[in-house]
């Protein structure tokens, strides 16, 4: 998603954050780093952003009562916008917030870092961004070094590994109306305790933009195929594999889509399309998001889910049949002799 050739780490910030139902505490260093290693420098810019590279979801700050300014980390990001000399006290202050929603035991402590960058493309914009970024996993290191006669040996228990960014989000200097842009990465306990960071701690939702419209149809319809139509139809997997090449086709060759158009399209029965829409419904509202009927597609949404739509057809271990086109030139049945199922595939010619 982000591009950082050009980017500049222009201050940072390190404290670290206790967990505070069990009475650890957190300690905030007096200033920023006086990064004068340039080495240093690349090294931090590698650990903070390269994760983010391959994130495509964008988020917005919300917040309950829709007024943005009590979102508590939308307003500590406001004040560096508006004046680079509040980074450090904003930092912080977000340290003591962070602090103040770690309230499950199995939050794990570490180092928060607070940074400002400049010049980071975000979809075509060279923009200013503030990064929150956690540290919780420790790991051992060796260091190799000479020594009289050979070498020896040393370790370090608590190194931070600069490839596993644990916890980070971006803060774009963009949109601030509807509140920034927001990319957002959870590496580390990715289960009910973990909804502190992006749920408690940033108080974020997706964009609802062409991009996660498309993906989240895609994916709902993907879900649908696999887990619900089984329920209701007698469906073999190549004749799921149909319907999955189908709905991908549709979304490469349309501009917009139209719901009742994809479903007279791609499902073509009306019990199915029916379903569909019931489990499109359940999802937008066990996920509080609304998919409209009409959108725009984004075709690099379309390009990101064809690599999770499977056209793979699996036989034992023997055989994988890769199903592309007419499903008509494959049918399935039962030899009695061999006890074994088999398809029968037509074609014209080897490739």
């Amino acid at each position: 998603m982000i591009a950082a050739f050009e980017a500049n780490l222009n201050q940072v910030s390190v404290h670290r954050v206790g967990n505070k139902l069990l009475d650890e505490f957190y300690v905030l260093s007096d200033a920023p780093l006086r990064l004068k290693d340039e080495l240093l420098n690349k090294l931090l810019m590698q650990y903070f952003l390269t994760p983010f590279e391959k994130v495509n979801e964008v988020y917005r700050f919300m917040h309950s009562s829709d007024d943005l300014n009590l979102n508590e980390v939308f307003h500590f990001c406001d004040e560096v916008f508006a004046d680079e000399a509040n980074f450090h006290n904003v930092s912080q202050q977000l340290t003591r917030y962070l602090f103040d929603n770690t309230n499950h035991p199995k939050i794990k402590p570490g180092e928060l870092y607070v940074a400002l960058f400049k010049n980071i493309q975000l979809e075509g914009e060279l923009l200013d961004a503030v990064g929150i970024f956690k540290s919780e996993t420790k790991e051992t290191y060796l260091k190799v070094y000479p020594d009289t006669g050979g070498f020896n040996l040393e370790y370090d228990q608590d190194g931070v590994n600069i490839h596993k960014l644990d916890k980070g989000c971006l803060i774009f200097n963009t949109e601030k109306e509807e509140g920034y842009k927001v990319l957002v990465i959870d590496q580390t306990n990715r289960n009910n305790e973990a909804v502190y960071w992006k749920d408690d701690f940033l108080k974020v939702k997706i964009r609802n933009d062409s991009f996660n419209q498309t993906s989240n149809t895609l994916s709902i319809y993907k879900n649908f195929v696999a887990e619900k139509l089984d329920d209701e139809f007698e469906l073999t997997k190549a004749d799921k594999i149909d319907l999955l090449n189908r709905s991908m086709k549709y979304f490469k060759e349309k501009e917009t889509f139209d719901l009742d158009e994809f479903g007279d399209e791609v499902l073509g029965n009306e019990k199915a399309i029916e379903s569909f829409k019931s489990y499109k419904s359940q999802y937008e509202q066990d996920h509080e998001t609304e998919i409209a009927s009409t959108f725009d597609i984004s075709n690099a949404a379309v390009k990101k889910q064809s690599r999770v739509y499977k056209s793979v057809l699996k036989l034992d271990r023997n055989f994988h049949i890769y199903i592309h086109g007419n499903k008509e030139l494959i049918e399935k049945g039962f030899d009695d002799d061999r006890a074994m199922n088999y398809y029968k595939v037509y074609f014209k010619e080897e490739a």
